[in-house]
């Protein structure tokens, strides 16, 4: 069978994370695996720490080259594909496939998908999926050890010039995901991603604590002895002073006790379930799949299982937890609890009689019954995957851009992070009527009143009071909407450090 050489890689577009474009032939004599991904798919992201498992292993003969080849429009913006790449520590180069050229080039058909391409420049296989780790791992390795006895491997570590060297981040929140604000405790809760920890203010912005150690781990104990790996949703029980969080990349729920400082897990093992089918069990025995956001309602802890594409529930009473609602198809079908299928659903919020869900890869919002002979509907948006847009209108005819988060507001008024367009809107849960309040649809950091202002990538909201708070993804910052006159300031935290620097007041 004759073998196929690797189509060469344009020297034109956009590359990051390198000072300089790459060329096969300049990669002649190393391992090449072209990894064809987008920012926002959940999948892209599971293989990322498998790429740094086999990049630092066969760091002195491989090459990972992100083929950044993007499903929205606002993946197709250079600044935001840096931005995922300092948010999720990328450490390889990436290609920024303009036109799908290289995906069409490479007859790549579904994110993500891997190209192994051998030293003298042939491809070798290809991937579609997660869960490759192994199978990588033994082809790369057979590889070198046939292209060493030929004389046709490089040894030689590649030097590159990463985008957290060139834009290092400065700020006192990275990537905050998610916020939850108290009206009654004057306390807000963020989560504050990029540093892989929890922050408490007062609803003004005055510090209280700092949960976590800042670096990436999976730890219980006191507050700063624990660690996080990139948390997101928050849940709070005020009675009991506890804090739940979903602890998205450790797969897992963390408890948090304000009363004793202490954090401890109470689902999940640490590591990624690769079960799609529904299913139960103890929490603690049963792997998560990136649990994204949390909603609790009596004694239990209702969770957006983004990786698995299903609403999960946990008992806080006996320890139980499984599948609520959904197949573990990823799509926007609705119907029967069992029947229904969700598409990366990233935002939970509750009027106590249904779930509100944000469902992201559908560009949906979609509700889910907690009654007898409960139902999954459709409030706004295509139910499409690639139904997207920035459409006001009702029901079917809105068009959202991968929406991150939810917040209720009483009277069937829902609030709407539409985060790839980089504005706040409502709709009324009834009626499907969904409007832009907040934000002129450009991205950008602009305080003002009602559509004047400019967000980057709001992913998370939360009521209090007669403020909306606003995680403000890309811009590093917490934003806070007086609901009477659509004024939108940013919180300033004074007295708050970045894990290991501190700002002079």
């Amino acid at each position: 069978m004759a073998r196929i050489r690797a189509p060469e890689l344009p020297q034109h577009y956009a590359w990051l994370n390198t000072d300089r474009p790459l060329s096969l032939t300049d990669l002649k004599g190393r391992v090449v695996i072209l990894d064809f991904w987008t920012y926002c798919c959940i999948n892209c992201l599971h293989i990322l720490p498998d790429l740094k498992y086999l990049e630092q292993k066969y760091r002195d003969c491989l090459t990972v080259i992100g083929v950044h080849s993007a499903k929205f429009d606002n993946e197709k913006e250079t600044e935001n594909i840096r931005q995922a790449i300092l948010r999720y520590d990328i450490e390889h180069p990436v290609l920024v496939d303009s036109g799908f050229q290289v995906w069409q080039q490479y007859a790549v058909r579904a994110w993500p998908t891997l190209i192994v391409i051998d030293p003298e420049g042939y491809v070798i296989g290809a991937a579609s999926g997660e869960g490759k780790r192994d199978r990588l791992d033994e082809l790369i390795g057979k590889l070198v050890q046939e292209h060493r006895q030929k004389g046709t491997v490089n040894f030689q570590a590649l030097s590159l010039k990463l985008e957290k060297q060139q834009h290092p981040l400065t700020s006192r929140l990275a990537f905050p995901g998610k916020v939850l604000a108290d009206a009654e405790s004057n306390l807000l809760f963020i989560a504050d991603s990029g540093h892989h920890r929890l922050v408490v203010t007062s609803l003004s912005g005055d510090l209280k604590h700092g949960i976590g150690t800042g670096e990436a781990g999976l730890r219980d104990g006191r507050f700063d002895e624990a660690q996080f790996f990139a948390p997101q949703g928050i849940a709070f029980d005020r009675s009991q002073q506890i804090l739940y969080v979903a602890d998205t990349e450790n797969h897992a729920i963390r408890q948090i006790n304000l009363k004793q400082q202490t954090i401890e897990t109470i689902a999940g093992t640490g590591k990624q379930s690769r079960v799609m089918r529904p299913h139960n069990g103890q929490a603690l025995e049963l792997a998560l799949n990136s649990p994204w956001d949390l909603v609790k309602i009596d004694h239990f802890l209702f969770i957006a299982m983004a990786g698995s594409h299903q609403i999960w529930a946990l008992d806080l009473n006996d320890g139980l937890i499984g599948t609520y609602a959904g197949t573990g198809a990823e799509a926007c079908v609705d119907g029967s609890l069992d029947e229904a299928t969700f598409a990366q659903p990233s935002g939970l919020a509750t009027d106590g009689e249904e779930l509100f869900v944000a469902d992201s890869e559908g560009s949906t919002i979609r509700a889910v019954g907690l009654g007898e002979n409960a139902q999954v509907r459709s409030i706004c948006g295509s139910g499409d995957l690639f139904g997207f847009g920035d459409v006001d209108g009702q029901g079917e005819a809105v068009r959202l851009q991968h929406c991150l988060g939810v917040a209720y507001a009483g009277n069937h008024q829902l609030w709407i992070a539409d985060t790839y367009n980089h504005k706040i809107k409502r709709v009324n849960t009834d009626s499907g009527d969904c409007q832009t309040i907040l934000g002129d649809g450009l991205s950008g950091w602009l305080d003002g009143r009602g559509q004047t202002t400019r967000f980057a990538e709001p992913s998370g909201l939360s009521l209090a009071g007669e403020f909306l708070y606003i995680a403000d993804t890309n811009n590093h910052a917490i934003r806070r909407v007086n609901l009477e006159t659509l004024a939108v300031t940013t919180l300033s935290f004074p007295d708050l450090c970045a894990p290991d620097l501190c700002f002079p007041n």
